[in-house]
């Protein structure tokens, strides 16, 4: 398993990003923007960014608690402090340490159109954010809520936005009984009227965290590698 380490980057508004980065032992296909789950860069995210980079993608994981001086949310940290740092987050910051991690992926040769985002739990709907605000090679979002009620006060509802995405997308979805009936299909009527690629996948009984059906994980994780692999060439 490749090893990832951990870099600060200066940004305009003063703070230091901190951003965790995997990199390919060999020749680097593109380059992949990772936004991670609700309880932050946790030891799963950064296993994943070591399999992208085994895959030949050079993988940043920008830390978007950065600012509260937060970077994981261990298990035994209540959900309730997880959930308060989510309502801390806004468009605006999402979209500053996006555009610095896609910048920093410049700076190390990836040219723009290999450059895609990738996001898990409430890092999918960030990447909605992104890539309804941005143009990017490619954006995938595993999971996410905020789709009819914003995940916080500075982050639209992402039906609000979804017609707006300028990159393909996918959405994989698993459902969730916490979730309000049809809002992932809301989601895709309205995605469906953006002018870039759309597609959105339910998966029946796995769970938002794709953690109750091991088979539906998988075919999840298959089909975000094969948009990666069909649009970020």
């Amino acid at each position: 398993m490749i090893q990832t380490r951990t870099e600060t980057l200066a940004l305009t508004d003063g703070t230091q990003l901190r951003f965790t980065v995997a990199e390919p032992g060999t020749v680097v296909r593109g380059g992949l923007v990772v936004l991670h789950e609700a309880r932050g860069v946790t030891e799963r995210v950064r296993r994943l960014c070591g399999s992208l980079a085994e895959e030949g993608w050079l993988t940043v994981a920008p830390h978007l608690y950065h600012r509260d001086g937060t970077d994981e949310f261990h298990d035994h940290q209540p959900d309730e402090r997880v959930h308060d740092q989510v309502r801390r987050l806004s468009g605006d910051t999402i979209l500053a340490d996006t555009d610095a991690s896609f910048l920093w992926l410049s700076d190390q040769g990836v040219p723009a159109d290999r450059q895609g985002v990738l996001g898990f739990d409430i890092g999918g709907s960030a990447a909605l954010v992104v890539a309804a605000s941005r143009t990017v090679g490619a954006a995938v979002s595993i999971g996410g809520r905020g789709i009819l009620e914003p995940l916080s006060a500075e982050v639209p509802p992402l039906v609000q936005i979804a017609g707006e995405l300028s990159c393909p997308w996918l959405g994989l979805y698993g459902d969730d009984d916490e979730m309000e009936p049809g809002e992932v299909e809301k989601l895709r009527e309205v995605t469906d009227t953006a002018q870039a690629a759309t597609d959105v996948i339910r998966f029946p009984g796995a769970g938002h965290r794709f953690d109750r059906d091991a088979d539906a994980a998988a075919e999840a994780w298959q089909r975000a590698r094969n948009w990666l692999d069909l649009h970020l060439r």
